[in-house]
């Protein structure tokens, strides 16, 4: 059997777009027929599982019996991939948590494949959630990503404090999300679908819907892009 791989998608700063990353790799799983669950961690209403909800359980992490809904459960679960999305503030204290129930050092050993989508905001406080971070990333693969997908703009950053950051920890390595049309990032929003099942024109059950056949089209030359960055990282190979 496969060893179980856990990616957790998280920031400390609010407002970066995480669920939406982890929408877009649970949408990637599923188009490489991947088994894979979901944790969401916006207790007690979860915004990934209003996208994904045959997969994903909203769980607080900061609970004890929440954690071992997660982690006790990794060698059993039919699904090779786990997927956490963090609520703001809590990736940090996540990490900690992970390192205290001893799964980093089952990580670093080996016995768990173990990734971090550290989601990057605009501010300086991102790259100082950098430093943070790169405390617990010994035996984990840590991705960087620059999400666009909500119109950001990097200006604040000079390059070369990001570089004295970034070079700090050793194989990060990063990843762009490019930005979505408004209408139809708004769209999707509105229909509370995968982004997959927006493309294929079907509703929440999977019955046919009626979308914009053109925003249909800027979701789906989006989505390949991103598919792109997760095929450039070898994501799928990651995972096993």
């Amino acid at each position: 059997m496969a060893k179980p791989a856990v990616i957790v998608v998280g920031a400390d700063k609010g407002g970066v777009g995480k669920t939406t990353v982890s929408r877009t790799v649970l949408d990637y799983f599923s188009a490489n027929n991947i088994p894979t669950r979901a944790f969401d961690t916006e207790s007690p209403r979860g915004t990934l599982k209003r996208f994904h909800p045959d997969i994903t359980e909203i769980v607080d992490v900061t609970s004890t019996s929440d954690q071992m809904k997660i982690f006790d459960t990794l060698n059993s679960s039919t699904s090779s991939v786990t997927v956490i999305d963090v609520r703001a503030g809590l990736l940090s204290p996540t990490l900690a948590s992970l390192r205290d129930i001893g799964f980093l050092d089952a990580a670093r050993s080996g016995q768990i494949t173990f990734a971090v989508f550290h989601i990057l905001g605009p501010s300086i406080a991102s790259l100082d959630e950098i430093a943070e971070t790169a405390n617990f990333m010994d035996g984990a693969q840590y991705f960087l990503v620059k999400n666009f997908i909500n119109n950001t703009s990097f200006f604040e950053w000079d390059q070369a404090t990001y570089n004295s950051y970034f070079h700090r920890i050793k194989n990060a390595t990063e990843i762009t999300i490019p930005k979505l049309n408004e209408m139809a990032y708004e769209q999707v929003e509105v229909a509370s679908v995968p982004f997959l099942k927006f493309v294929a024109n079907k509703g929440p059950a999977g019955e046919s819907a009626n979308y914009s056949f053109v925003l249909r089209g800027y979701v789906r030359h989006w989505l390949g892009n991103v598919w792109g960055e997760f095929d450039r990282i070898k994501l799928t190979d990651i995972v096993g």
